[in-house]
C-alpha cells in the first residue's frame, strides 16, 4: 500500500484522501438524510431510540471525511511547496565582466584596507 502511494499519489495526495472523504461524507449524508425522511413521514416514530447507532456511524462518517478532505488539502499544499522551492532560477550568469582589471582591484582593495 505504501509503494502504490508513493508512485501513484506522491504527487497528487488530494486525489487519494480527497476521494475517501467525499465517499465518507457523502455515505454519511445520505444516511442522515434518510433518518430525516423516516422522523418526518412518521413523526410518532422515536428514531433516536429506535435508530441511535445509525445516527452515531452517520456523524462519524461526516466528521472522519471532512478530516480526510482537509488532511489531503493539506497534503497538496505541501508537495505544491515542494515542487514550487525546486524551481530552477529564472536566469544564470554566463559570464562576469569586471570594469577594472584584476591586477588593479587587488591594488584598489589594498589601499583601501590600509586607509581604514
Amino acid at each position: 500500500m505504501t509503494i502504490r502511494f508513493l508512485l501513484k499519489y506522491m504527487s497528487r495526495p488530494l486525489h487519494l484522501f480527497g476521494g475517501f472523504g467525499v465517499l465518507g461524507i457523502l455515505g454519511g449524508a445520505s444516511m442522515a438524510l434518510i433518518l430525516l425522511g423516516m422522523k418526518i413521514a412518521n413523526p410518532q416514530l422515536d428514531v433516536t431510540h429506535v435508530h441511535g447507532p445509525m445516527f452515531v456511524i452517520a456523524s462519524v462518517l461526516i466528521v472522519s471525511g471532512i478530516q480526510l478532505l482537509a488532511l489531503g488539502l493539506l497534503g497538496e499544499l505541501q508537495v505544491r511547496h515542494y515542487y514550487n522551492s525546486q524551481r530552477p532560477a529564472f536566469y544564470t550568469v554566463d559570464r562576469l565582466v569586471r570594469l577594472v582589471p584584476a591586477e588593479e582591484q587587488s591594488l584598489l582593495s589594498e589601499r583601501q584596507d590600509g586607509m581604514l
